[in-house]
């Protein structure tokens, strides 16, 4: 018999994770083309701003039936527009595949659209926990002045659909409207 010590290891003030084999990635303005109703607004900010952060663990290979994944987000707070400062939104490749976010600092809304094209939004505050059941696609928005971020854990073998939503996009969006979030039917 061994014990051994964990090579991962979370932040549960921040979400942020050390360790071995942590995978990052960033979207800046100029990644989400066409994420954003108001293209022109887009084009015209700086393309260098970072709109959000993600660090991943992928313990096991993807596509590995009865695996999990495990990482966070960080949406930093702006605006394209009236618009929030998102993810560009997913389905799961395997759409049968549900998912769980926990918001851990800051504020926003998890959106969410059925195959039916049917949208609807939970606020997200530090503790909160959110499930994506199937067939469900899903984004995040940052709504506040402050770094939101929150985690995440997903079967292995669920993979993204980000080309759904690059093509059809939500049937609402989330927009400020007289200073308060507002889910908007698009």
């Amino acid at each position: 018999m061994q014990i051994f010590k964990p090579e991962l290891f979370f932040n549960s003030d921040t979400g942020q994770l050390s360790g071995k084999n942590i995978g990052e990635k960033t979207a800046r303005l100029g990644d989400l083309k066409d994420v954003y109703v108001d293209e022109k607004c887009r084009k015209s900010m700086s393309q260098d701003q970072l709109v959000y952060h993600v660090q991943y663990y992928f313990p096991v290979s993807e596509n590995t039936e009865g695996g999990l994944f495990f990482g966070n987000t960080t949406i930093y707070p702006g605006k394209v527009g009236d618009e929030y400062f998102m993810t560009k939104g997913h389905f799961h490749a395997k759409g049968d595949r549900g998912e769980y976010y926990w918001c851990i600092q800051g504020h926003g809304m998890l959106v969410m659209m059925n195959r039916n094209r049917e949208t609807w939004a939970e606020e997200m505050t530090p503790g909160s926990l959110h499930y994506m059941p199937a067939h469900v696609a899903h984004r995040t928005v940052n709504i506040g002045n402050t770094p939101m971020t929150f985690g995440a854990c997903w079967p292995s073998d669920a993979g993204h659909d980000y080309g759904t939503i690059a093509t059809d996009g939500f049937s609402g969006r989330l927009l400020e409207v007289n200073g308060k979030p507002q889910l908007v039917a698009f």
